[in-house]
């Protein structure tokens, strides 16, 4: 078999939640990202024969998240050959920014390519939301909705899974802040309040229609006046030091609206233009300068294109 039969696929990160949209809401960044390349083989089964960008990933299939979507498409195609892959890691793991939804982009779409697209793009979210099971342990599909589709996603439901893609209406950038401390998924999930008083969830509910309209009637003030969490930030927001200055920072600086990205510890504000999120980032990063707590901060692109390929056969495998 041709050892150049391959192609590379590129996934962005993703900002889910956002504010009032807690677990039906995402969208797509343009920067940073992770890469997957993927070859045919003679041998049955999947092989993941290199990891760059970062150390303590498993290369063993059933244990890294690119081999699950894999495997799990190779068995609704009925594949008869097996599958090489890569994995390069663009993308901070355990940020909030979506790092394994990335991962599990980028290898179900490049494993579709080369298979020749059985598979529209929208129908890769089903195999992308079994490695966030694996990453996670559970199957949900925030963040590799908008890193498949690009632009704003909503999750309306499960049963059956009905993804509605809002695309970007309007320009929007993201300016994101990665204060580098451990933040486990299962610790902002266990704080989360089960019940709701009614007064709270009507707020919730008319911030959210209010986000959609904003982006739909390309009103940027609506947007900003919806842009808030009435019921889970202010209990999630506590695992996160400094985070009411840095939001507070954010919105003087001119940001439409602020608030925790996916489980966090990243904290998201948006603006209208990128020289007003260049701003916002500035404001961001001086409330952690001397905290002695390190950060990490990126200003991106809400794009509408989410997962694209980067590489196919004129490539050589070796270089990831």
């Amino acid at each position: 078999m041709n050892s150049t039969d391959f192609v590379k696929a590129y996934a962005p990160a993703t900002v889910a939640n956002v504010c009032c949209g807690f677990d039906v809401l995402g969208f797509a960044l343009d920067q940073p990202g992770d890469e997957v390349w993927v070859r045919k083989t003679e041998a049955q089964g999947i092989t993941i024969s290199a990891i760059h960008g970062i150390e303590g990933l498993s290369a063993n299939p059933a244990e890294n998240v690119i081999g699950v979507v894999a495997q799990k498409m190779l068995e609704a195609l009925e594949v008869p050959h097996g599958l090489e892959m890569q994995l390069h890691k663009g993308m901070p793991v355990g940020s909030g920014l979506g790092s394994s939804a990335a991962s599990s982009a980028a290898a179900a779409y490049a494993v579709n390519e080369l298979l020749g697209s059985p598979f529209s793009t929208k129908e890769l979210v089903v195999f992308a939301m079994e490695g966030e099971r694996k990453a996670s342990g559970s199957a949900h599909a925030d963040n590799v909705a908008p890193s498949l589709l690009g632009g704003f996603v909503l999750v309306r439901d499960y049963e059956p899974l009905d993804v509605v893609e809002l695309g970007v209406p309007l320009e929007l950038y993201c300016t994101v802040l990665y204060p580098q401390i451990e933040l486990k998924t299962s610790l902002s999930r266990q704080i989360l309040k089960q019940e709701i008083p009614l007064k709270q969830g009507i707020r919730q509910w008319g911030n959210l229609a209010g986000l959609m309209a904003g982006l739909l009637k390309k009103d940027y003030a609506l947007l900003g006046r919806s842009l808030h969490d009435a019921i889970f930030e202010p209990e999630r927001s506590i695992l996160i030091p400094l985070f009411k200055q840095v939001k507070s920072a954010a919105l003087a600086a001119g940001a439409l609206g602020a608030g925790i990205s996916g489980s966090g510890p990243s904290i998201f504000a948006l603006s209208a233009t990128r020289a007003q999120a260049l701003a916002v980032q500035e404001a961001m990063e001086a409330i952690y300068s001397g905290s002695g707590i390190e950060t990490k901060s990126y200003v991106a692109q809400v794009p509408e294109q989410g997962v694209r390929l980067v590489g196919h056969s004129s490539y050589k495998p070796a270089q990831l």
